[in-house]
């Protein structure tokens, strides 16, 4: 089966939910067009990122009901997609989510579990953790979704491994930050090697969607990525610009890669589950429970 993916590399206008729904189905319009089955929006798109107390007033309820909601429910009928916004609960928690949408229903939310507060980030001051990272069934096969700070611990994507997942949907807002060579900003760099590297050793397609943009004198650069289950680069948009990204993925790829590699076949789980608990338990454990 092969399968026509779409990186919506867009930029948000900060706090304005009307508008940013308008790009949305403007994008959805433009990549049926192009026979795009899955589009997939970068971290925020609905709302943009640097919201700080403007989060509350932008947060939606991932239901029917919600007039934004059912607006982006409707579009999923042209096919499906991922989209991200600012999720509040009914005892008003607030977190920052994303959600795959088909056929009109909501198959899956991730509620960012890693919120970095650190540096020029401040997420933990706003928005409360997510407590479940799940694979999901689609039509195209099953499929995990990661929020930015997310991928950054290995542990993630590997349970997304071992849940099923052959698809790691990456979606991101991430700053320009670092050193620049050779036209790159360090922080592409460092996320590119992530993701090229998360492909080879899950042997997964790995599929990232960056936004662009400047937001409180913050740039975004953009350059979302698609790498195949042996680490190749199947597509990549342009660093600090919008663009629709395209790539179509030959899902029989995953075949060939796990013949040559068989990483999945020969992991050892049971053993990494005691080792965990033996580190959890110990005097002096290296991590949290949290």
């Amino acid at each position: 089966m092969k399968l026509k993916i779409g990186l919506a590399q867009i930029t948000p206008i900060l706090g304005d939910v009307a508008q940013n729904l308008a790009i949305h189905l403007e994008a959805v319009e433009q990549a049926a067009a192009d026979g795009v089955q899955l589009l997939i929006f970068p971290e925020l798109s609905l709302t943009g990122y640097r919201l700080r107390d403007l989060a509350f007033d932008v947060a939606i309820e991932a239901v029917p009901e919600n007039p934004i909601f059912t607006q982006l429910l409707d579009a999923s009928r042209q096919l499906d997609m991922v989209v991200s916004f600012v999720e509040t609960d009914r005892r008003q928690k607030f977190f920052i989510a994303a959600a795959y949408l088909s056929q009109g229903e909501l198959v899956h939310l991730h509620r960012k579990v890693y919120l970095p507060t650190y540096g020029m980030f401040d997420e933990g001051r706003y928005f409360a953790w997510g407590d479940a990272i799940r694979a999901f069934d689609t039509a195209y096969g099953r499929a995990g979704i990661l929020i930015c700070e997310d991928f950054w611990h290995v542990s993630t994507p590997y349970t997304l491994w071992l849940d099923g997942a052959d698809l790691l949907i990456l979606i991101s807002a991430s700053p320009g930050r670092g050193l620049a060579t050779e036209q790159k900003i360090g922080s592409a760099k460092w996320v590119e090697h992530i993701n090229q590297a998360y492909a080879s050793m899950f042997t997964n397609f790995v599929i990232h969607a960056n936004r662009t943009g400047f937001e409180d004198g913050v740039t975004f650069w953009g350059g979302s990525t698609v790498f195949g289950p042996e680490g190749n680069l199947l597509a990549q948009g342009p660093y600090y610009e919008e663009a629709l990204v395209t790539a179509v993925l030959d899902m029989n790829q995953l075949r060939r890669a796990r013949i040559r590699l068989p990483l999945l076949r020969d992991e050892r789980v049971g053993l990494t589950q005691r080792e965990l608990k033996r580190i959890l338990d110990s005097e002096y454990p290296v991590t949290s429970e949290r």
